[in-house]
């Protein structure tokens, strides 16, 4: 298999699924900073020009949630996804919640902050997007209280993605009034084959480590 990624970006869910389960992947860097992502080759392998794309075998697959979701699947055996119907009800539950309702306002957030040109950002989508984030967030909040895993009693794939939704959320200061998911965080962080966090890869690539 192969993993095209980019350091911080929501290339680290599909990372982070694929240490955890162990298996074998060459690394392949798109530096976005570069716009490598705008290159004809990369455009082929995904024509939206974002990462993460996976490559196993003939399958090509981009979509970070869609790629740790397929990889859960393909290795049922280490249970990262529940064999229990209602439990994987939960857990696609939990991983569309977070992409949708999570995911999207922090998005909005780092467009109107840093990513579109200074001419285009909007202030007030800044503040429109922290208040529909942080109903949601509690939402989780109240879910995380007394649990240590998103769905079940065990890890799932669905903590990879959620953690990392998280993460992004902590870097922007969303996470302040929600002690339960910060815990969550540093207990998911923890893991001995987690990637590194956001803050730190943002640290080395200011002072020019590889950032994958």
């Amino acid at each position: 298999m192969m993993l095209y990624e980019f350091g911080p970006t929501r290339s680290i869910r599909a990372r982070w699924m694929l240490q955890e389960l162990g298996v074998e992947f060459d690394a392949v860097s798109v530096d976005l900073t570069q716009r490598e992502h705008c290159s004809p080759d990369f455009l082929e392998l995904n024509p939206a020009g974002r990462v993460p794309v996976l490559v196993d075998g003939d399958l090509v697959l981009n979509e970070s949630a869609a790629i740790v979701i397929y990889l859960a699947e393909k290795y049922p055996d280490r249970g990262f996804i529940p064999a229990d119907l209602k439990l994987r009800a939960d857990f696609y539950r939990w991983i569309l919640f977070a992409v949708t309702e999570l995911e999207q306002p922090w998005w909005r957030i780092a467009k109107h902050t840093h990513l579109y040109p200074k001419e285009d950002r909007l202030p007030a989508e800044v503040a429109l997007a922290r208040r529909d984030f942080l109903p949601m967030a509690a939402v989780l909040e109240t879910h995380m209280r007394g649990r240590n895993y998103v769905v079940g009693d065990r890890v799932t794939a669905a903590d990879f993605l959620v953690a990392y939704t998280l993460d992004v959320a902590e870097e922007m200061q969303l996470l302040d009034e929600c002690p339960a998911l910060r815990s969550y965080l540093t207990r998911m962080y923890a893991r001995p084959c987690a990637p590194r966090r956001i803050a730190d890869i943002f640290r080395a690539m200011r002072s020019g480590e590889v950032s994958a």
